[in-house]
């Protein structure tokens, strides 16, 4: 049964203002999972409508009552966790694994965005006036655009939405075409049980053709103050483009290009876990993969025997399929445009090691490059899929170099069994996350998560969600009239 959903605009389930809906495709049955509203730019101004209209009791609610809707939220999830299960399996692919982490790690944010509701948030500053408190606090910014991707849907559309909700904004979610539901009216609909009053979180969905029209609206509508994106940096690029015409700040977690270094005194056997991990979970559809993994060069060939025969165990097939360890991509386009990147390598030089071929639909071979050509578009580009190369160093200087040789700058892994050693190059390393003797995946939702250079700017996690989601004011009061102050 095809599930049908509108817009959610002031709490109301909405059609969009032209009567138009578009599908939502199971990536690896093609079927169509659910038909969503096409949003035009009308509906987006009635969304913003209804968001500035309900800013004001929002952001003036008692704290304790917004972090008991968190709180209570992040049961719900929980208590939903099955149903997003099987909604994430059809709508992405995401094998039972992934989901249910996706359902426990959101529910770990909704619950520690909660605590930082009545946590404070100022300072108390010091004054040269005599008889003046001067204080630095931190305020809602009002209406703030959210743009959630498909990949991580649950995680990820609960942090695009329940981060500046925190903070006493109200938001309108514009989830993923790809993921409608579970980046979108999915968290919605956990929030309304939750107790969100209407109007506080409103959701926009659309038709991909309309994506650049819609978001342009959203952010170019003086009402909306801030705006948060996940996504690709080329994406990401417009969105602060766009942002930035408009004075408006942005929160923009984009690609990785990541790196796990693996140093001449590792565990190889831990190495091998914790590489293929990192660079095969979820088809290597996550910011955080590791699309190289260089090993200092006097254990590149164990290092290679042993990944290549843990590549060997690692099944692919559909979320159906019992024991499969690599599922299908978000869609068949994706699997031919990453099969495409792979010729264009070995076009380049570089020698396959494991997996290459046709994708078979959504499904992509796990794939193991050595000898990575700078020719080559995976030298330096995203991968965002199965395929994962294999290089060698002789020196520290030169894993550094090789591991900062990228437009991104998001998260690395260095592992070592000499901590000061693995700290010392993840000091030299342009990221914005490093994790020493471990691998490029990792995510808690109290530490502060995003990246630089072409990885975006910006924080989500504890504390700088809120920081990025409320403005910084100055406020002073006077105690007592100084004469003299005043000369004019």
């Amino acid at each position: 049964m095809t599930i049908a959903r509108e817009l959610l605009i002031g709490g109301k389930s909405t059609p969009a203002a032209g009567g138009r809906t578009t599908p939502d495709t199971s990536p690896w049955t093609g079927e169509v999972v659910a038909t969503v509203a096409a949003a035009e730019v009308r509906d987006v101004t009635s969304a913003v409508d209804a968001a500035q209209a309900q800013f004001e009791a929002w952001a003036e609610l008692d704290p304790r009552a917004r972090r008991l809707i968190l709180t209570t939220a992040a049961d719900e999830l929980q208590r939903r966790g099955d149903e997003a299960v099987a909604l994430m399996a059809a709508e992405t692919g995401a094998l039972k694994a992934n989901a249910r982490f996706n359902v426990a790690m959101a529910a770990d944010i909704l619950r520690e965005l909660a605590a930082g509701v009545t946590a404070p948030r100022g300072e108390v500053l010091t004054s040269s006036e005599a008889g003046t408190l001067s204080m630095a606090v931190r305020t809602p910014m009002g209406v703030v655009a959210a743009l959630a991707p498909w990949n991580a849907p649950l995680i990820l559309g609960v942090r695009a939405a329940a981060a500046p909700l925190a903070a006493g904004n109200t938001v309108v979610l514009k989830p993923s075409e790809e993921a409608p539901l579970m980046s979108g009216l999915f968290v919605a609909d956990v929030l309304r049980d939750a107790g969100l009053p209407d109007g506080v979180l409103n959701v926009i969905t659309n038709d991909p053709a309309d994506a650049p029209a819609i978001v342009e609206s959203l952010i170019a509508d003086e009402r909306v103050r801030a705006v948060n994106f996940t996504g690709s940096s080329q994406v990401g690029r417009v969105i602060a483009a766009s942002a930035g015409r408009h004075l408006k700040p942005a929160v923009l977690e984009l690609g990785g290009k990541n790196s796990v270094i693996v140093l001449a005194d590792a565990d190889l056997d831990y190495a091998v876990a914790a590489t293929a991990f990192a660079a095969f979970s979820n088809s290597g559809q996550v910011c955080m993969s590791c699309d190289r993994i260089l090993v200092h060069e006097s254990r590149a060939r164990e290092f290679t025997e042993k990944f290549l025969a843990k590549v060997a165990t690692l099944t692919t097939g559909t979320p159906e399929d019992p024991g499969v360890k690599v599922g299908p991509m978000v869609n068949p386009a994706a699997a031919q445009r990453v099969s495409r990147l792979v010729a264009d390598a070995v076009a380049a030089g570089a020698t396959v090691l494991a997996g290459g071929g046709e994708p078979d639909g959504s499904i992509h071979p796990v794939t193991v490059l050595a000898d990575l050509p700078r020719p080559a578009q995976l030298f330096h580009g995203e991968t965002f899929g199965p395929v994962c190369a294999i290089d060698t160093f002789a020196t520290d200087d030169e894993a550094v170099a090789k591991a900062n040789d990228t437009e991104y700058g998001l998260t690395a892994g260095v592992i070592t069994e000499n901590a000061t050693h693995g700290l010392h190059i993840a000091q030299r390393l342009r990221t914005g996350i490093v994790h020493v003797n471990d691998q490029t995946l990792g995510d808690e939702p109290q530490a502060p998560f995003g990246g630089v250079k072409a990885s975006g700017y910006g924080r989500f996690g504890g504390r700088w969600s809120l920081e990025s989601f409320s403005d910084t004011r100055w406020i002073t009061v006077a105690s007592r009239h100084v004469g003299g102050k005043f000369r004019i």
